[in-house]
């Protein structure tokens, strides 16, 4: 199998098939090209010419989700964090614990989280960094996540308001001063 005989056979149903879920035509003309980049570097490793139109679509598929994300993670601003849109004086305690807390949890997940939602580095580049596949470092992060959490209300009695904004933090006892 070559892209040569592939890619004329398949290129107009993949476009149709990106315009039926993308409604930019400039953005649909990135996704083929990112497409066919990935088909070209992928095909050597398909083994059974018949599942090539199913990889092909689910190539596209996959690459739409991940420009979906890419866009949804360019449009979040500091402002947007949970933290932002809560009572001023609460979001400023809370800052200053999150990094505390963060801290307290076992050193593998406290640099996780550090690296990911404190620094900023995205979890794909972390993954490939530390030799994880993105799944399972996708799967740890929630659960460090949980764990922040967890550690938080272990500490906090935590209320909220009807939108989900955190209207006020109350300290459970004196013994679990992280911040």
């Amino acid at each position: 199998m070559q892209i040569e005989d592939i890619w004329p056979k398949y290129r107009a149903r993949l476009k149709a098939f990106l315009h039926s879920r993308v409604s930019n035509a400039a953005d649909v003309d990135d996704l083929l090209q990112e497409i066919s980049v990935k088909v070209f570097t992928g095909l050597p490793d398909l083994k059974d010419p018949a599942k090539l139109q199913p990889w092909l679509f689910q190539t596209a598929d996959r690459t739409i989700i991940d420009h979906y994300r890419k866009a949804g993670r360019a449009q979040a601003h500091p402002d947007d964090l949970w933290y932002h849109r809560d009572d001023p004086e609460t979001r400023q305690d809370l800052e200053g614990c999150v990094e505390p807390f963060i801290r307290g949890l076992p050193a593998e997940t406290a640099d996780m989280l550090m690296a990911i939602d404190i620094n900023g580095m995205s979890q794909r580049d972390y993954a490939q960094a530390h030799g994880l596949s993105y799944s399972t470092l996708k799967s740890r992060v929630q659960k460090g996540r949980s764990e922040l959490r967890k550690a938080f209300e272990d500490c906090c009695n935590i209320s909220m308001d009807v939108r989900g904004n955190i209207s006020d933090v109350q300290e459970k006892s004196s013994n679990c001063r992280k911040c």
